[in-house]
């Protein structure tokens, strides 16, 4: 019997033809798959490579080369502890009479001024007369958000920012949110032991750069986000 008679027959008894095993009822479907694959390999591919140039971009702003130059003076220095010599280069500035007053922010509860003062050359002068402690502070936010309220305090228009060079982007985006009208100038602390020129050569730096940039991607994301849905941060 053939193919006609076959379908004659069906239509007669007016039963269903059945459709062959082979046959795709769908046969948009498979490229449908295909298209959508195309779509998220391209997609990756794109992020990919803007992830990889912006941290090229980031790397390259940590080069001392490329860091702002820090003025002679300005009203404040604000130190974010976390690092060795970032305490030490901060007393430096402020002993050189590059501001006014000196804020460490992100003290431990325990740590007295005069401890701070014995590591650093025991320069407790410093400490009697312009240097304040935060303890309250946890983090990169609560650095920024105590040095806000440190800065409006004072009545300050300028302030040197004293962090890791890694760090310093960052912080300073932090920091930019809660004091839009103030003047920033970053000095940045080069460790001996983080050779950011070199970075490639060493895998453990390569993670720390890469950690960080991360970090500075959600703060980007959360300061844009917050233009749109404002967040009333606290004073």
């Amino acid at each position: 019997m053939n193919t006609r008679d076959t379908a004659a027959k069906f239509k007669a008894t007016g039963e269903q033809e059945p459709v062959p095993a082979s046959v795709d009822k769908r046969p948009g479907r498979k490229s449908f798959v295909r298209r959508s694959v195309r779509f998220f390999f391209l997609l990756f591919l794109i992020c990919s490579v803007v992830f990889a140039a912006g941290f090229l971009w980031f790397v390259e702003v940590l080069q001392p080369s490329v860091q702002a130059v820090v003025p002679k003076h300005a009203d404040g220095i604000v130190v974010l502890t976390g690092g060795r010599d970032r305490i030490s280069q901060s007393l430096d500035l402020l002993e050189v009479g590059s501001a006014k007053r000196l804020l460490i922010s992100g003290v431990h509860p325990s740590t007295s001024a005069k401890q701070i003062a014995r590591l650093n050359s025991k320069r407790m002068w410093l400490f009697d007369c312009c240097v304040d402690l935060d303890r309250k502070a946890l983090n990169t936010i609560g650095n920024a958000e105590e040095t806000a309220n440190w800065v409006r305090k004072n009545q300050f228009s300028s302030l040197l920012v004293v962090t890791s060079a890694y760090h310093m982007p960052r912080a300073l985006a932090e920091l930019q949110v809660r004091l839009p009208d103030a003047e920033l100038y970053p000095s940045p602390v080069y460790h001996k032991e983080l050779d950011l020129e070199h970075w490639y050569e060493s895998s453990s730096i390569t993670k720390l750069l890469l950690r960080e940039y991360v970090k500075y991607i959600l703060v980007r994301l959360r300061v844009e986000l917050d233009a749109v849905f404002p967040v009333k941060h606290s004073s």
